[in-house]
């Protein structure tokens, strides 16, 4: 009885492909950048849709994603565009050195491969911005190169499936293999696309809906009950908590803004004044770094601070208001804009936040 249990387990690992592919058949979801069943893959949206993706949900993708490809329906448009109009465009959607690593790479694709998308993972790194996740989705999904690119969700299911106890990010060349095992003999942009599915509907963090996978006859974690427990992490560190403070300056019915530095955090994006963000910073040592402008005797402290919370380290910052006569002149490096056009701006979250929280 045990080699026949053993003989039967073996033609369902063996078979797991095709089963991914038949559920992925029936309940494949509908996304914007993706083709539907039979339709040739459009290279640009699904490189577009995986730079957007990285880090950042399906939910609030969708949105930008419609945007920009009615924008810059093309990786050629896209090329033309100026990285401030792209900055703009992607302003909310967060982790910004995305949006200026996309317009460099329209920009090589457009002036250096004639507005085409190279076909292979080796040619795909070379551009700028797409890392080995990023080369293998696009070969795999665009032009079902054999390759498998395993997200969070193609993460989870393969631990759980193979029971994986080591620990992440040590975990992830076992993971790869182990993923590997599941790409079909064909049509592996769908199979990539089948985990990544089966891991965001049924296979997720919390209370998986084991009944329903394809592929739970043999979860060595669904056998042992302790799914939601894969995969292993190691213990975040969070970062010190930083302090600082934004100076909200209005003209009549303009705000004063300046660009940041291109490189480093919110790199080219727009924000009011501000001083340093730093551990420990007292609201006195914050305030001595305000702008100087003519006609302002005092700042104004807002009641309360407004907090956001960046990947390596959450941030607290104190408001500070003033109002300036109508012919101030900004200081160097920075410009008045109108209050009605903000929406046009490049700002960051943590940038409307203190904005919303000056001017209300």
């Amino acid at each position: 009885m045990r080699a026949t249990a053993i003989k039967a387990r073996s033609v369902g690992t063996a078979g797991r492909p095709a089963r991914l592919l038949d559920w992925y058949d029936r309940h494949r979801r509908r996304l914007p950048w993706r083709a539907e069943a039979g339709e040739r893959p459009d290279p640009y949206r699904v490189w577009l849709s995986e730079i957007m993706l990285q880090q950042t949900g399906v939910k609030t993708v969708g949105p930008y994603f419609l945007k920009f490809t009615a924008r810059w329906p093309d990786v050629a448009a896209l090329g033309r565009a100026s990285l401030d109009d792209v900055l703009r465009m992607w302003a909310g959607l967060g982790y910004y050195s995305r949006a200026r690593n996309l317009h460099a790479c329209a920009v090589a694709v457009w002036r250096e491969h004639g507005g085409v998308f190279p076909d292979t993972e080796e040619g795909l790194r070379s551009l700028p911005g797409i890392g080995p996740y990023t080369a293998s989705a696009i070969a795999a999904i665009a032009f079902d190169r054999r390759t498998m690119p395993v997200d969070g969700n193609i993460e989870r299911v393969v631990s759980r499936l193979h029971a994986v106890e080591e620990t992440l990010p040590q975990a992830k060349p076992r993971i790869q293999e182990l993923a590997a095992t599941l790409l079909a003999d064909s049509r592996a942009g769908d199979s990539a696309q089948a985990l990544m599915d089966l891991g965001s509907s049924i296979c997720t963090p919390k209370k998986p809906a084991c009944a329903l996978c394809p592929l739970n006859d043999d979860c060595a974690a669904r056998a042992r009950g302790d799914q939601e427990t894969f995969p292993r992490k190691a213990p975040k560190k969070s970062g010190a908590l930083r302090r600082g403070a934004a100076f909200i300056v209005t003209r009549g019915e303009e705000l004063l803004v300046r660009s940041r530095p291109e490189k480093g955090l919110l790199g080219g994006m727009t924000e009011v004044p501000g001083s340093d963000w730093l551990a420990e910073q007292e609201d006195k040592a914050a305030l001595k770094q305000a702008p100087e402008l003519a006609g302002i005797s005092r700042w104004h402290r807002k009641a309360g601070v407004i907090t956001h919370v960046f990947t390596h380290f959450p941030l607290e910052l104190v408001i500070y208001t003033a109002k300036v006569p109508a012919r101030t002149r900004a200081p160097k490096g920075m410009r008045w804009v109108p209050i009605a056009t903000l929406a046009d701006e490049a700002l960051p979250n943590v940038m409307r936040k203190a904005i919303a929280h000056g001017l209300g």
